[in-house]
C-alpha cells in the first residue's frame, strides 16, 4: 500500500520560504498560496460567477493559506469567512489578515467542514470550495449545510477534480491519494447529490485540461529545486511528493480522472428542478 505523503503540512508549513513562493509563481503565474487545480482564469472568474458585491458576505470552504480570499476582499470589497481544517493554513491567513489590516472584514477559523456548520441559517451571500469537497466525507450532508447556510438566490461554487473518466489501477488510486483521504466519483454523481441538496444547477464545466498542465508545472517548478525541497522536505517526501504530481498529471492527460467546475444556486421557489447546462 502506499504510505501518505505529506504535501498539506509542508505547503502551509513553508508557505513563507522564498523556494515554495518561486514554485507557486511558476505553477499558477501568480502567488496566492495555492495548493489546487484552480488556474489563473478561474479564479478571476469566480466573483462574477457568485454575483458578489462589496457587501456580500462570502463562505470559503477550504481556504487555506487565505490568500485569495484576501484578494477577494480587496478586489470585490465584501466579507469572507474562511475555514479549513489545517491549523498551520489557518495561522499563516490569520497572519497575512492582521499584516493587511483587514482583520475585520477577512478572517479564518479552523474547523471540519464535512460536520455540521456552527453557522445561523441564511448567513452568506455566497460560498466556494475550490477542490476541497473530494477531501471530505458525507458530502450529501455537507451540501445540505451549505444550501442552509445560504440565503435564497445565493450561489454556491465547487470543483472536484476527481470524477471517474476511464479504468484506473489500484496503484494509480493508491498513489492518487497518498496525500490523504479521498472520494472519488463517477460521472453524474456531484448532480445527482446537488439534486438531493435542493439546488438548482447552473453549469458544468470540464476544466480537465487546466488540472493536467498544473500538474506538469508544479512537477516540474519543485524538480527545478530539487536540493532545497530535499533540505527542507526531506527525501523520502520529496520524491512521493513528485511521483503524486506526475500521476495527477498522467491521469488527468489521459482523461481517467476528470476536473469539473459546478455553479450552483439556492433557488427562490420550492420544487425547483436543477437545470443543466454543461460547457467543455
Amino acid at each position: 500500500m502506499q504510505s501518505n505523503v505529506n504535501l498539506y503540512n509542508n505547503a502551509y508549513g513553508n508557505y513563507w520560504s522564498a523556494v515554495y513562493r518561486e514554485i507557486r509563481l511558476e505553477t499558477y503565474g501568480e502567488d496566492l498560496g495555492q495548493t489546487s487545480w484552480v488556474d489563473t482564469e478561474e479564479s478571476n472568474k469566480i466573483p462574477h460567477m457568485l454575483g458578489l458585491n462589496r457587501d456580500s458576505y462570502v463562505l470559503e470552504i477550504g481556504s487555506g493559506s487565505g490568500r485569495y480570499a484576501l484578494q477577494l476582499a480587496a478586489t470585490v470589497g465584501c466579507r469572507v469567512l474562511g475555514i479549513d481544517a489545517n491549523g498551520a493554513a489557518i495561522d499563516t491567513a490569520n497572519q497575512l489578515a492582521k499584516a493587511q489590516g483587514v482583520s475585520a472584514q477577512v478572517r479564518f477559523e479552523q474547523g471540519d467542514a464535512s460536520q455540521k456548520l456552527p453557522f445561523d441559517n441564511a448567513t452568506f451571500d455566497a460560498a466556494f470550495a475550490n477542490d476541497v469537497l473530494c477531501h471530505l466525507p458525507g458530502r450529501q450532508d455537507t451540501l445540505r449545510e451549505i444550501f442552509r447556510v445560504i440565503r435564497t438566490g445565493a450561489k454556491f461554487l465547487f470543483s472536484d477534480a476527481l470524477i471517474i473518466g476511464g479504468t484506473i489501477s489500484h496503484q494509480e488510486i493508491a498513489m492518487r491519494s497518498s496525500i490523504g483521504y479521498y472520494i472519488f466519483s463517477p460521472p453524474g454523481e456531484n448532480e445527482r447529490l446537488l439534486e438531493n441538496a435542493e439546488f438548482r444547477l447552473v453549469s458544468v464545466t470540464d476544466t480537465t485540461a487546466n488540472a493536467a498542465a498544473i500538474a506538469k508545472r508544479w512537477h516540474d517548478a519543485r524538480q527545478a529545486r530539487r536540493p532545497a525541497l530535499v533540505a527542507m522536505e526531506g527525501e523520502a517526501t520529496f520524491q512521493g511528493l513528485q511521483k503524486f504530481l506526475s500521476t495527477v498529471n498522467t491521469l488527468t492527460s489521459e482523461r481517467k480522472l476528470l476536473r469539473h467546475f459546478y455553479v450552483a444556486e439556492k433557488p427562490r421557489g420550492a420544487g425547483v428542478r436543477p437545470k443543466r447546462l454543461i460547457s467543455a
